[in-house]
Formats: C-alpha cells, structure tokens, sequence
C-alpha cells in the first residue's frame, strides 16, 4: 500500500495517545469514556449516555432515518478474588486476559484511593523442576504488591472486586506501527471519532442522523451494544473492530484467513452482515481507491455487529474491521496507514448511504 498524506491533525493524534494510555476495564469505562466524549463534541449536535456508560454523539438528531457508526471502548482486566493471610492476591478474569501472558507483568490495581502499584510475580527460573515445570494459570499467577499481610493490603484501599490492568503505555515501532495494550478496540473509539472530525471539518451535510456510538461491555458478551441497539433503534449500524493478522509466526492462515497488517481494512462475510450494506461499502472502497481484504466469519463475527443485527426487528448491519497483532496481550499491534484507511472507508460509506434507503433483499 503506498504511503500518503495522513488525515490526522495534532489533535488527533494528542487524543489518540491520551484515550489508549488511559484505562478502560470491563465495566469501569467511565474515565475513558469521558476523554472520548470531550474530543468529540465539537463534532457532534447532541449526545446522550446510558445506565452503564455506553456514550452516543449525534449529528442531526431530528432525522427519523438513522445511521450507527460504533466501536467498543472496554479493555480486558482482572479482579481481586482473593486475598491471602500473607498478602498475596488471586484473580479472576474480566474478559479475555490471557494467563500465560501475566508472569513478571506490571498492573494497576483501581481502588476509591486511587491507584495502586503491583507485580505479577513468578518464581525465577534456577529454581523451578524442568521435569515437572507448572505452566502459568488462573490456579497459580498471583499479584504482589510488597505487603506482608491481608490487613496491610486493605490499607491500601484493595479489596475483593478492585479492578486490575496492565501498566503499558502506546509507543510505536519503526513509525509503522502502533503497539499497546487495549488497542482491541479503543482505536476503533478513536477511527470513529475520526470521521466525525471530517465530516465536520469538510461541512458535509448529511440526510440522515448519524449515531456515533462508543460501548460498553463488549468484552464480557456485547452487552452495551445490545442495550444501546435497542435505545436508538437504527435504520443501519456499520460497527469497527479489529480481526487477526495472520502473517506472524504460530498463526494459521487456513484456520484464520489470510490477513495482514498493512494491506487494509477487513471486511468481514458472516450472516449478521447484511449483503446489500456491504455491497455499499465494497462499492464505496472501490469508488475511493480503499484497498481490502475479505474474511469469512462463519456463525457469527464475535463483535457487536452481531448484537445489532438482531436486535429490534433486524438492523442492517456490517463490519469494518482493522488488522492487528498479538490481541488481548501487551503489544497489540495495528499498521498506521491501516488506522486511516479504516477511517476513510467508514467516512466515505456514510457518505454512500442514501436517505430512507431500503436494504431489504426484497422489495
């Protein structure tokens, strides 16, 4: 893919570093949401939030027909479950967390005192059986947070149920890419926000009103794009997330598709995906010089495309998805170029869509 003029602004980008280096855990998204609120609203008309922090930005919220753009804003965690006598804490997930990744990692743990610092520990390696060596799990990963007691560690504000993330700040390698945790899918919060700022940057009036939903829960079930699907009711729903690059080592292209970071967004066939909105998109990607890549997804996409879908009497809904590496670890990793082209196919897609248009397969 030849390199061109990137669409992002240094306000763009001061938000992009801001909103992915400040945590969002399942269930705990309100800090994130608010950072994410306060870029866009001098792109939007209106906005609303819901009960469990699910933020919507509208752009013509009069307009009967209405048009979803939506991303997830929840990263993977772990809660407290266990405190021992000695000070040692055991976790459950929220979400994904992946166990073999926790040894040796630095995390946050969220409290009402504010944050506090702990480790995963591991013992070192001169000490461990080869013969009989444990693999890391959800039995034996543990924080340590430098405390001697279960009493000590209650001062501190840590309690069963306290939230916990890792401590990992975006960086960027060979000014290629971008590398943290919970890019899956703040960034798709931050390419959503994207195409607000063009729209009204470049005075595009649109027909309709355009919903610029960033949710909650995604994480643990789709659970806030299931609640707000309902409450807003739209007319269409094009949701971004991301899917595998498969161009890595130990990944499989036959179980995984052939994808890669680099060549373009993704987009995905599945039955939540509606043909004739997709047909639009791949149009609308042609018609702009957009390259993409196909994924077959089988049953179901596993992102909150197929939450709107079927909600109500059926949305039609398609997904844009952007490659990544290394998902729900550390070092997620996404193509910069990707990021924008991502963007510009959502921007120019809204653009494709018609007032009232019927996607219906029958008419």
């Amino acid at each position: 893919m030849a390199k061109t003029k990137s669409i992002l602004n240094k306000r763009s980008t001061d938000f992009l570093y801001e909103y992915l280096n400040n945590a969002s855990p399942t269930g705990f998204e309100s800090s994130g949401q608010k950072i994410w609120l306060n870029y866009l609203k001098p792109y939007i008309d209106d906005y609303f939030v819901d009960t469990y922090g699910t933020v919507v930005g509208v752009i013509n919220p009069k307009a009967e027909f209405k048009v979803v753009i939506e991303a997830h804003a929840d990263e993977i965690s772990w809660f407290v479950s266990y405190i021992t006598k000695d000070g040692f804490i055991y976790l459950k997930r929220n979400g994904g967390s992946d166990h073999q990744i926790a040894p040796s990692m630095r995390v946050n743990i969220h409290t009402d005192k504010g944050i506090v610092k702990a480790v995963f520990g591991w013992p070192a390696i001169h000490v461990r059986d080869a013969a009989k060596e444990e693999s890391p799990s959800l039995k034996n990963i543990f924080l340590d947070l430098g405390c001697k007691s279960d009493k000590e560690v209650e001062a501190l504000g840590v309690h069963v149920g306290c939230v916990v993330t890792y401590e990992d700040e975006l960086m960027e390698l060979n000014d290629r890419y971008y590398v943290g945790r919970a890019l899956d899918n703040r960034i798709g919060g931050f390419m959503i926000a994207e195409v607000a700022r063009l729209l009204k940057e470049n005075k595009d009036k649109l027909p309709f009103g355009l919903y610029i939903v960033n949710a909650v829960q995604e994480e643990v079930g789709l659970n806030g794009a299931t609640m707000i699907a309902r409450k807003i009711n739209p007319n269409v729903a094009i949701v971004t997330d991301v899917c595998h690059d498969t161009q890595t080592p130990m990944m499989s292209k036959i179980v995984s598709g052939d994808l890669s970071c680099g060549a373009g967004p993704v987009l995905s066939y599945a039955p939540a995906v509606q043909n004739n909105l997709l047909k639009l998109i791949v149009e609308a990607a042609k018609k702009n010089k957009i390259t993409f890549q196909r994924l077959a997804a089988s049953r179901a996409t596993g992102t909150d495309t197929d939450a709107f879908a079927y909600a109500t009497d059926g949305i039609a809904s398609a997904l844009i998805s952007l490659p990544l590496r290394y998902m729900h670890t550390t070092v997620e990793s996404v193509h910069k170029q990707d990021v924008e082209e991502v963007i510009k196919l959502i921007y120019h897609s809204i653009k494709a869509i018609k007032n009232n248009q019927d996607f219906r397969y029958l008419k």
